[in-house]
């Protein structure tokens, strides 16, 4: 497991905004030492231990690009058509002959070897056949057109892919091509996760009086498997400041990172922030967003935890801004920032100077450009604002104003989760 120092972070009690914490993160927490090997199907979306050097070159040898006609550039006329008569036949999977003939041309297919003198291939549908089986060659090509030389793609010894890159598709097409069948990767981080509450009650219960239904717990469940975890559900701890304590402490143990969502922020019925301040290091407990201002980040034994809001949609979003790249780093990656998308503004807003908020829109495209409609019902604990919208408006931290008309930055949903 990753070991911190209760000082690996040194912050004060203020609100943190989401760059300095994203560099306290990735400057601090190292990722997890473990490696293991997996073949190249169970590779999609692992984070690569180290450098992947390219064995062989690739192409591995000089080949076709076409269906065609291989010949020697400096056979061809330098004022009109070549008509050269056709003097082998090669197919992809065919070895190359030792020879070729000077002044002849090569049938060749797309991926066969190019023969020995040749360096330039004509294109099947340029060229025409004569009665006696001759090419005409038509002038004007190049030299070394349509022919992939070999280590064109990856020359030997070079790196193929970095280290803490996440193989994705593309990524698994590369290291099958050069020939691997399996890769090393950083092992996935242990998360185990918590809610918090008297009021919270599983999926399938009865309610009773004063009770809702948990879903953060299910919804942090999905995304950190999604970022590639193993995560284990620990339950719904109660408002009771030691049990809470006793279980995150028996937590910290086991995984390489607790996560919670309710309990730290100033309430009496909060207790995740004060038993991370009593049994740890608090690093900071607030964000310096909306939705999402209480966050506690702490170390427990050496293992970091983060304790995030109790209302779902400030869950979704500090899970994109803090949770997300934590988990990568650990991962043994590097974490991505999100890319906005300019849109025009579809509503007015007013908003405190010094805090990032983000705002639940959909996307209007029925005029040609695309215009953010504001979510009518734009509480921090509203699901439907998620789920009948498109993704947030990002108004930064000096913005205090947006008028219809005004360009904002729209994230898709994809993106947070």
């Amino acid at each position: 497991m990753v070991q911190l120092s209760s000082d690996a972070f040194a912050v004060g009690g203020e609100p943190i905004s989401v760059e300095d914490a994203l560099a306290l993160i990735s400057r601090r927490v190292p990722p997890l030492s473990e490696t293991e090997r997996v073949s190249l199907v169970d590779a999609d979306g692992r984070f690569l231990a180290s450098d992947l050097i390219a064995p062989i070159d690739l192409p591995v040898f000089d080949n076709s690009a076409v269906d065609g006609y291989a010949v020697a550039h400096a056979d061809l006329a330098t004022d009109g058509a070549t008509v050269l008569p056709v003097g082998a036949r090669i197919a992809a999977g065919q070895a190359a002959p030792d020879t070729v003939t000077r002044k002849t041309a090569v049938r060749i297919f797309t991926g066969a070897p190019m023969p020995p003198g040749t360096d330039t291939v004509f294109m099947q549908e340029d060229v025409t056949i004569g009665q006696d089986g001759r090419v005409e060659l038509p002038p004007g090509l190049g030299k070394g057109a349509n022919c992939r030389p070999q280590g064109e793609d990856i020359a030997r010894g070079s790196v193929a892919l970095p280290a803490g890159r996440r193989l994705e598709p593309r990524d698994i097409a590369l290291v099958a091509a050069l020939g691997i069948p399996f890769v090393e990767v950083c092992r996935r981080p242990r998360v185990a996760v918590f809610s918090t509450g008297d009021e919270l009650r599983d999926p399938g219960q009865a309610l009773g009086a004063a009770a809702i239904y948990d879903s953060n717990r299910f919804s942090l469940q999905v995304m950190l498997k999604r970022a590639g975890c193993e995560v284990a559900d620990l339950g719904i701890l109660p408002d009771d400041r030691d049990i809470t304590a006793e279980r995150l402490a028996a937590a910290v143990r086991s995984f390489d990172l607790i996560v919670t969502s309710g309990g730290v922020s100033t309430g009496e019925e909060d207790h995740v922030r004060a038993a991370i301040a009593a049994n740890g290091s608090l690093v900071f407990w607030r964000l310096g967003i909306k939705p999402g201002r209480p966050l506690a980040m702490g170390i427990m034994n050496g293992t970091p935890l983060v304790g995030l809001p109790g209302n779902p949609v400030a869950v979704f979003v500090t899970f994109a801004h803090v949770l997300r790249p934590l988990v990568t780093v650990l991962a043994g990656g590097r974490p991505s920032p999100l890319v906005a998308m300019t849109v025009v503004s579809g509503f007015d807003y007013t908003k405190k100077a010094g805090r990032r908020e983000y705002v639940r829109v959909s996307l209007d495209r029925s005029e040609g450009t695309a215009v953010a409609r504001k979510h009518p019902v734009d509480g921090a604990g509203v699901l439907t604002s998620l789920t009948r919208t498109d993704g947030m408006v990002e108004l930064p931290e000096a913005c205090t104003d947006i008028r219809i008309g005004d360009p904002v930055s729209f994230y898709a949903y994809g993106q947070f989760d």
